[in-house]
């Protein structure tokens, strides 16, 4: 299905996000001279399917298969009490986390509170050797001092506007928007 027209302006197309992933791929496997000690973990929801899609591309790329995971960090958030009845996903770690280099992944860096909780939630399932960050867009504005090890693309934003990640396998068509706040 192709994507349906926006008001947004769009960042990155079908093309260039599958570009994109590749190249984190590569950034990852490069930076891993021991696959058997990497794990992917996706924060939920897009940053679980671009996981997914990391993992693929490097065992394409490998031939190694790397472990993958799903967190959910509904109860780390500190934004908790402003939404009082989080949708909770199942947690999807089937390995062990100890001692691995752990790239946790997700769609948009923004305030790095999202990562923060992600971090704090990794760590009730063990003690990784280095957790390191990937990320689709990296927007800017962070409250925290979190930084990406791998970006797909930087783009400055105002605090008013939104990036907006569509994914296949979770709204039938792959892009990534820039929204005023406005046209969501």
């Amino acid at each position: 299905m192709s994507a349906p027209v926006a008001s947004g302006r769009v960042i990155l197309d079908e093309d260039q996000l599958g570009r994109t992933l590749r190249r984190v791929a590569h950034e990852i496997v490069e930076k891993h001279a021991d696959l058997d000690q990497l794990a992917l973990v996706g924060i939920y929801t897009r940053g679980a399917l671009l996981a997914e899609r990391l993992h693929d591309l490097i065992e394409q790329f490998t031939g190694r298969w790397v472990p993958t995971g799903a967190l959910d960090i509904s109860f780390y958030r500190d934004d908790v009490r402003i939404h009082p009845q989080p949708v909770v996903k199942a947690t999807r770690l089937d390995f062990p986390i100890d001692g691995r280099s752990v790239v946790l992944v997700d769609d948009v860096l923004f305030t790095g509170r999202t990562i923060r909780a992600a971090i704090e939630a990794l760590f009730d399932y063990g003690r990784p050797e280095r957790v390191q960050l990937a990320v689709l867009v990296d927007r800017g504005h962070r409250e925290l001092p979190i930084r990406p090890d791998y970006v797909g693309k930087n783009v400055p934003t105002a605090r008013s506007e939104r990036v907006n990640v569509n994914l296949e396998e979770a709204d039938e068509f792959d892009r990534v928007l820039l929204l005023d706040r406005g046209e969501e």
